[in-house]
């Protein structure tokens, strides 16, 4: 039912709300949570967001970066490495079938 869905809440000194307990459990929020808040039609929408630091964040890119640059690198093969490989490929491949 909608109702089960609405809380009325009340803004407080400082601009402060608080939100139910129970739509805090439910979108796993607590205290120092970043919320992001949006103008819509019907009113005001609330998102979790998670907020990280911009060198946290960069780092996390580089290291994406760099993994896939190694799975992108020819890797230096014997051919008979080559080949089992192949032979490997091609008995998986059939086993599908």
């Amino acid at each position: 039912m909608l109702r089960d869905k609405m809380a009325l809440l009340k803004v407080r000194q400082f601009s402060q709300i608080t939100l139910p307990a129970k739509i805090r459990k439910k979108f796993h929020l607590s205290e120092g949570d970043y919320l992001q808040v949006e103008e819509v039609k019907q009113g005001i929408l609330l998102k979790p967001v998670a907020v990280i630091e911009k060198k946290l964040a960069w780092e996390k890119v580089f290291k994406t970066k760099e993994r896939v640059k190694e799975k992108r690198r020819p890797q230096k093969l014997s051919i008979k490495t080559k080949e089992e490989e192949i032979a490997r490929m091609v008995k998986e491949s059939r086993k599908k079938k």
